[in-house]
C-alpha cells in the first residue's frame, strides 16, 4: 500500500517508479480522488462547525421566547444536517475509491533492480557448487520416485485431480526429514523462532500481505469465506498486524513449516510433469520484521540462511536478482535461489527472498515506536522460502541419484533418516 501523502509530495517520482513496473501514470487519478475526498471532508468539517455554533443560538432564541428566530435557526440546523450527511457519504465514497486504487498497485522496485520483462532478464549474482557429472543419463524425479515405488501420481489424481502426489515409505520420510532439518537449522543457528500458525485465514490477512484483491483466482477459498494459505508468509507476517511494537522487540524473526495451497490459475500447461508446480506442497518459510534502516541487510542475511540449506544438502545453485518484470506484487527487491536439476540440465527456482519495505506493514497497520519518540513508524517486512521442501526433495533425488535408481542420502539428513544412507526400491 502506498502513502498518498508521498504521492502528493512527488507525483512524478511515483509515476516514474511505477513505469518500471510497466504501468501507466497513476498519480492523476489518485490525486483527483484525494482532492475530492479532502474537499468533501472540508465541507463536512465546515458544516459541523457551523451547526455547532447555530445550536447554541437556537438555545438562546428558545430561552428568549423569539419563536421566529428559533424556527429560522432550527431550519438552518436541519439544512446543515443534510449537508453533513451528504458530505460524509461523499468523503466515504472517495476514500474507498482511493484505497481500492492504491490497493491494486504493486510495490515500487528499488532503483538498482534490473529492467526486464520476465525471468530471462534476471541478473545472476553468484553461484555455489558445480553440477557433478553423473556418468550416466540422468533420470528425473518422477522416474526415480516411481522406480522406488514411493511416488504415486495416479493414486493422488484419483483422489484429488492433477497436480497432487502421494509419497510413501522412504520418500515420505525424506520429505519429513528435510523439513525437520531446515527448522532445526533456522531455529538453532539462524535465530528464527518456530511458529505453528493457522492454515486458514480471513480476507484481512490475505489483503495485508498483498494476495488480495489482485490474486484471488490463484487461491483456494472455503465455503465459510476463509482462505487456505498459499504460503506461511501470510499468517506469520500478519501476527504483527494492528499493533505498535517496541523497538527493543526488533528484529522479529519467525519460521514455520506448513502446507501451501495454490490454484495455479495462470500456469496451465506449465510444469505439468512431477512435483515442480503443485496445488499442495510443503514449505519452510522465514519472515522478518525489522526497522526500516535494517531491511537491506536483513534481506542479505535471510538469503544467506536459505543458501546454507542448499549448501548443507550439497546442491549446486545460483542466486538471481529479479528484474522488475519478474518480481512479486509486494516486493521491492527479490533474490531467487535456483537449484541445479540434472534431468533438465538447468537451474530451477527453489527459494525466493524478498524485501517488501513498508508496503505490507501499511496494509496491516504494523508499526513500531522508536525509543524516545511519540509517533510510531511502519515496520519493514521480509519473507523468504527456507526452502520449498518438495523442490528440495526432488533436487536431492536428482543430484544424488545413482545409476541403479537408488538415492544417496546427504550426510546432514542421515540423523533424521535413522542413519539410512540410501533409498532403494
Amino acid at each position: 500500500m502506498h502513502d498518498i501523502k508521498l504521492i502528493r509530495d512527488d507525483a512524478a517520482a511515483f509515476d516514474a517508479a511505477l513505469a518500471r513496473r510497466g504501468l501507466e501514470p497513476q498519480s492523476p487519478a489518485l490525486l483527483k480522488l484525494d482532492t475530492q475526498r479532502r474537499e468533501a471532508l472540508g465541507r463536512q468539517q465546515e458544516a459541523e462547525t457551523e451547526r455547532n455554533a447555530l445550536s447554541k443560538l437556537v438555545g438562546r432564541a428558545k430561552a428568549s421566547g423569539d419563536e421566529a428566530e428559533f424556527n429560522r435557526l432550527r431550519g438552518e440546523v436541519d439544512r446543515l444536517k443534510t449537508v453533513l450527511e451528504e458530505s460524509s457519504e461523499q468523503a466515504k465514497h472517495f476514500d474507498e475509491a482511493l484505497n481500492q486504487h492504491l490497493a491494486a498497485l504493486p510495490n515500487l522496485p528499488e532503483a538498482d533492480v534490473p529492467m526486464g520483462k520476465d525471468e530471462s532478464d534476471n541478473q545472476e549474482i553468484r553461484r555455489w557448487g558445480e553440477p557433478k557429472p553423473l556418468g550416466f543419463k540422468a533420470k528425473d524425479h518422477v522416474d526415480l520416485g516411481e522406480g522406488l515405488g514411493q511416488m504415486d501420481f495416479e493414486a493422488a489424481a484419483a483422489l484429488s485431480g492433477a497436480r497432487f502426489v502421494a509419497l510413501k515409505g522412504g520418500l515420505a520420510r525424506l520429505e519429513r526429514a528435510l523439513a525437520q532439518f531446515m527448522l532445526d537449522l533456522h531455529t538453532g543457528e539462524h535465530g528464527y523462532t518456530e511458529v505453528s500458525p493457522p492454515y486458514l485465514v480471513r480476507d484481512e490477512a490475505m489483503f495485508g500481505t498483498g494476495q488480495l484483491p489482485k490474486f484471488a483466482d490463484d487461491l483456494f477459498r472455503t465455503t465459510d469465506g476463509r482462505w487456505l494459505i498459499p504460503t506461511a508468509e501470510v499468517p506469520l507476517t500478519n501476527l504483527a498486524r494492528d499493533a505498535i511494537h517496541g523497538e527493543d522487540a526488533l528484529p522479529m524473526r519467525m519460521t514455520a513449516y506448513t502446507p501451501c495451497f495454490r490454484a495455479e490459475a495462470g500456469s496451465a500447461g506449465r510444469d505439468t510433469r512431477g512435483m515442480i508446480r503443485m496445488h499442495q506442497f510443503q514449505k519452510v518459510e522465514m519472515v522478518s520484521l525489522v526497522k526500516p534502516e535494517d531491511s537491506a541487510a536483513e534481506l542479505d542475511r535471510m538469503t544467506g540462511c536459505a543458501e546454507k540449506v542448499l549448501q548443507l544438502l550439497e546442491l549446486p545453485y545460483r542466486v538471481m536478482l529479479l528484474c522488475n518484470g519478474d518480481m512479486g506484487f509486494s516486493a521491492k527487491r527479490t533474490y531467487d535461489l535456483e537449484v541445479w536439476l540434472p534431468s533438465q540440465d538447468n537451474y530451477r527456482e527453489i527459494s525466493s527472498c524478498s524485501n517488501c519495505g513498508e508496503f505490507q506493514a501499511r496494509r496491516m497497520n504494523a508499526r513500531f515506536r522508536k525509543e524516545g519518540e511519540k509517533k510510531p513508524a511502519f515496520l519493514h517486512t521480509l519473507n523468504g522460502s527456507g526452502v520449498a521442501v518438495g523442490r528440495a526433495m526432488l533436487a536431492v533425488m536428482e543430484n544424488h541419484q545413482n545409476e541403479d535408481g537408488s538415492i544417496t542420502i546427504p550426510a546432514v539428513l542421515r540423523p533424521y533418516m535413522g542413519g539410512l544412507e540410501r533409498l532403494v526400491a
